[in-house]
């Protein structure tokens, strides 16, 4: 017999839910599309405004910074200018962005478009999340939840792919001017679609955001700088980790202590919140690291062209969109605990997989367990963004998703920066140990030398590159290891969570109709 108990009514009540779903879609995947597309044309950049290895950097690191110092304030500023004419606001400062970077003559100029980028972009992916969550009832927000995480996993599945084609085809500013006429179609949906909010006045707490932003910047700065500067040998680190520390200390204990501290505490009480928080920074972690290692390993090591390690990675993309989708209908048949277990279990088995990779293997390996990687990540992203929010009150929503997205942020950058030290220093390691396993001495070997001639030095230097080249891909193993162990680290936290009442009332004070 069909269930027909009717759905709980969402906080908020839209007429064209469909369409300001796609409109709301269309600019995260704009946004998210932008974090990695750029990747690819930084040595066309380089050359083309003249900026050196160091300096270049900075057109990846002053959005990152921008981005993860914006973030919070998308509450606040929610609450003061309305819904719609911060995300309608957001889209349209970003495609300006984006035209800007694109028309740039000098590395300054690209700068400065780039942090205007990162601001405008920080307040997009929580708002639209908030704003799904908002529109759809709860029986409804697992689909939701599947088809924002879809969107959120499409940007770095296929940016470097698009990226290296934009590149490759026209130039590197290419890879910003895209973004023109997809800004302008989300602006106009938006703006039709979008509903207002209720605006609310909140004082600003400058001090409390200072420090907020001071401790998230400089994690951000270490992270980035860590592998350049050589980590804790440089003072240059130790003062972004002190500052870092410091800033989110006393940030605490002032909104501990304030009477309208810049954010409310009380939404860090609940449990599926906190835990979800947890959980969503090893996801950060995990995620991202697979995508980092594999490009370099695909074209550095094995040879592949950039379209074609796209073309090898996207199994993963389909694997993760199919998971999604699915995982999306069945939350309302099945624990989402047993999915979110599952999806570790896959994952982690996912990079077991990838642990036996070898210089000499074909397509298939690579692509079986990126399909399987893909669908762990489905089973666990969509589960965890929904019970993370099921339990938790409407009115912290925005603040809610706001920190929800940097902690993802933030645990992508360890998780990168974690990756690249482990395989610069373990890629060293090995070669010294597969260089200690050579003997030189052998008679086999002198006869060799001694048939080249002249040409020994380039017989050592071409052993010298095969014994580099193995070192590598020990070094790659081991970072597949490493992630294999976070992955499996995280699976007791799947007990912390619990299922949301979906037969809870909205609070009535948050429903609101357009």
């Amino acid at each position: 017999m069909a269930n027909d108990t009717p759905d709980t009514p969402p906080s908020v009540i839209v007429k064209n839910k469909g369409l300001l779903t796609a409109a709301i879609m269309l600019a995260t995947v704009m946004q998210v599309l932008d974090t990695t597309i750029a990747n690819v044309a930084l040595p066309h950049m380089r050359s083309s405004l003249g900026a050196s290895q160091d300096e270049i950097n900075w057109v990846l690191t002053s959005y990152i910074v921008a981005a993860a110092i914006a973030t919070p304030l998308t509450g606040w500023v929610s609450d003061r200018v309305g819904r719609r004419t911060l995300m309608v606001g957001a889209v349209a400062g970003f495609t300006l962005a984006s035209l800007l970077c694109g028309l740039a003559q000098s590395l300054p100029q690209m700068v400065l478009f780039r942090v205007i980028q990162g601001i405008c972009g920080a307040v997009m992916v929580p708002m639209a999340q908030s704003t799904l969550l908002d529109i759809n009832p709860r029986e409804k927000i697992g689909q939701a939840m599947a088809i924002f995480g879809a969107g959120i996993m499409v940007g770095p599945i296929i940016g470097p792919t698009l990226g290296g084609w934009l590149t490759e085809t026209f130039n590197w500013r290419a890879v910003f001017l895209v973004n023109l006429p997809i800004g302008i179609l989300a602006m106009a949906a938006l703006f039709a679609w979008m509903p207002k909010g209720t605006l609310l006045i909140r004082r600003f707490d400058f001090f409390g955001f200072a420090m907020l932003a001071l401790s998230i910047a400089c994690m951000q700065l270490l992270l980035d700088r860590g592998q350049v500067v050589d980590w804790f040998n440089s003072i240059e680190i130790w003062l972004y980790l002190l500052a870092s520390i410091s800033g989110m200390w006393i940030f605490v204990v002032h909104c501990l202590t304030a009477e309208t501290p810049f954010v409310d505490l009380a939404m860090f009480k609940d449990r599926n919140f906190s835990s979800g928080l947890v959980f969503i920074f090893i996801v950060g972690i995990t995620m991202f690291s697979g995508l980092a290692l594999l490009p370099p390993l695909l074209q550095s090591l094995m040879g592949y062209p950039v379209i074609e390690t796209g073309i090898v990675m996207a199994p993963r993309g389909v694997g993760t969109m199919v998971s999604m989708i699915l995982v999306g209908r069945l939350m309302s048949k099945i624990d989402p605990r047993a999915l979110v277990f599952a999806g570790l279990l896959i994952s982690a088995y996912s990079f077991y997989l990838m642990t036996g990779f070898d210089i000499t293997m074909d397509q298939t390996p690579i692509m079986i367990s990126g399909v399987l990687q893909g669908l762990g990540l489905g089973m666990v992203f969509v589960p965890l963004s929904t019970l993370a929010f099921v339990t938790i009150a409407p009115k912290y929503r925005v603040d809610a998703t706001s920190f929800f997205s940097l902690v993802r942020n933030v645990g992508s950058g360890v998780g990168i920066s974690l990756v690249t030290t482990v395989l610069a220093q373990m890629a060293s390691v090995n070669h010294a140990e597969l260089g200690e396993r050579i003997n030189l001495t052998s008679p086999a070997f002198q006869q060799m030398l001694g048939k080249a001639g002249a040409a020994s030095g380039q017989v050592m230097a071409t052993l010298d590159g095969l014994v580099a080249q193995q070192a590598t891909m020990v070094a790659y193993l081991d970072d597949f290891w490493l992630m294999v162990i976070v992955t499996l680290i995280s699976v007791p936290i799947v007990f912390m969570l619990r299922p949301g009442d979906r037969k809870a009332k909205i609070d009535p004070a948050h429903a609101m109709a357009e």
